[in-house]
């Protein structure tokens, strides 16, 4: 335990430095430390000095492989970024959380009334009192606490910095009040229970598991209560390639209709072969019905469906590669997977905006680059966020250059798979 004032010294004294270099590249490690000291005393400066006082983080995540699966019990393969939300926390003797985000309004939570609100919907308050909801409901323990969190996981990146904000939530509760008995997967459900059912989205699970766990996971959904998951070790880097976000800056603002009409227009295909998700189907069935399902659905549903039953089966190929150190293979289904999302999954630009194509063009110059070199896919959600590409380091600068020329300068991300998922910082020093 330590006070504010030793929780300082101990990072100025470079006691978090080799922690630091996991979780953020050695290069990176006196930028975080004086970001993390910058917290502390943004923490102070408004809820003032406290006698136990912790650190916490939460990663952002990529999605390698399984795009739009998740939600229709498929597989996945994804990561755990070195972007992250963090959080200086001091446990209080109150039913009040406080959490005083960088940039936003202070949330104020009382925790003896955990029903959903609907003014919330929408607004980080929800994703509080929706994950404390889920704790109670589960028999964990909670209780007050003020926080002090900044994220360089930035919003709408395909990134999951709202997964990332549940998870820390989660995280801290976990381990002030639960005395770290809740795993890192129920974590992730808990997050994805808040989400859902708070804040009003309909996300799948891939987002939370994968911030909450860590590293590079593959992780089958088949069963949601009791997800498979494997970890696969693999090193980009050492293949000599680098791992690049770009952000094409489209707005998300009233797309969540284009994205509940993803999982929507699944699951009623899936309803129509007389089950409740497309996990529960095959592609012969798919197949053999296709003018009912056309005349039932419309082509877009068919053309999601097809997606979904084969980029489920393309994860397991993914996993398949990266264990055999067969990049090359692994680069070919990438691209595959890519492509796919953009045919017939159709979520690179939303259908209520078509002049609005910036990831069309990130992908299209991206081809251009890579084109038998590298590899280039939707990422995440889609509808305007962010691109995946994996790029030759000698192609790097090239690459940076013609996508920031176009997209603006810090569009494009290089980043760093981190090892671990949400974690109390002080617990592994």
């Amino acid at each position: 335990m330590m006070n504010t004032a030793a929780l300082k010294d101990a990072l100025l004294g470079g006691r978090y430095d080799r922690l630091f270099a996991i979780l953020y590249g050695a290069e990176n490690v006196d930028a975080q430390r004086a970001r993390y000291v910058g917290a502390l005393d943004d923490f102070v400066a408004v809820f003032g000095t406290a006698d136990d006082v912790r650190l916490f983080s939460a990663p952002g995540r990529t999605e390698i492989g399984g795009n739009h699966t998740d939600h229709n019990h498929g597989r996945v393969l994804a990561g755990s970024v070195n972007l992250d939300v963090i959080a200086v926390v001091a446990p209080r003797k109150s039913d009040l959380i406080r959490v005083q985000s960088k940039g936003y309004p202070m949330d104020t939570i009382d925790i003896t009334d955990l029903a959903s609100r609907a003014e919330e919907v929408n607004k980080s308050a929800s994703l509080i009192r929706g994950t404390v909801a889920r704790f109670s409901q589960r028999g964990y323990g909670f209780g007050g606490f003020d926080a002090y969190t900044t994220s360089d996981v930035l919003k709408g990146s395909g990134l999951s910095s709202s997964a990332a904000f549940e998870v820390l939530i989660g995280t801290i509760l976990n381990h002030v009040y639960s005395r770290k008995q809740v795993s890192a997967v129920e974590v992730a459900q808990i997050a994805q229970f808040a989400e859902n059912q708070y804040f009003g989205k309909p996300s799948g699970l891939m987002d939370q598991m994968a911030s909450s766990v860590g590293g590079i996971v593959a992780i089958d959904f088949k069963d949601t209560d009791n997800p498979i998951i494997e970890a696969v070790p693999f090193d980009f880097a050492a293949c000599g390639y680098k791992l690049c976000i770009v952000d094409v800056g489209g707005n998300h603002a009233d797309l969540t209709h284009e994205y509940a009409a993803v999982p929507g227009e699944m699951k009623a295909v899936a309803g129509d072969l007389g089950a409740p998700y497309l996990r529960d189907t095959t592609l012969d069935q798919v197949l053999a019905v296709i003018p009912a399902l056309r005349a039932s659905n419309g082509d877009r549903a068919v053309l999601r469906a097809l997606h979904f039953l084969t980029e489920n089966e393309r994860v397991s190929e993914e996993v398949q590669a990266l264990k055999n150190n067969d990049f090359e293979e692994f680069k070919r289904l990438i691209i595959l997977s890519g492509h796919s999302s953009f045919e017939y999954l159709q979520n690179v630009y939303a259908a209520c905006n078509v002049k609005e194509q910036g990831m069309s063009i990130a992908l299209c110059l991206a081809q251009m680059m890579l084109d038998g070199c590298g590899a280039w896919r939707v990422h995440g959600g889609g509808f305007g966020g962010t691109t995946q590409n994996f790029v030759p380091e000698n192609k790097l600068d090239t690459f940076i250059k013609t996508m920031e020329g176009v997209f603006g300068k810090g569009s494009c991300h290089v980043l760093s798979i981190r090892p671990y998922g949400g974690i109390c910082l002080d617990e592994m020093i």
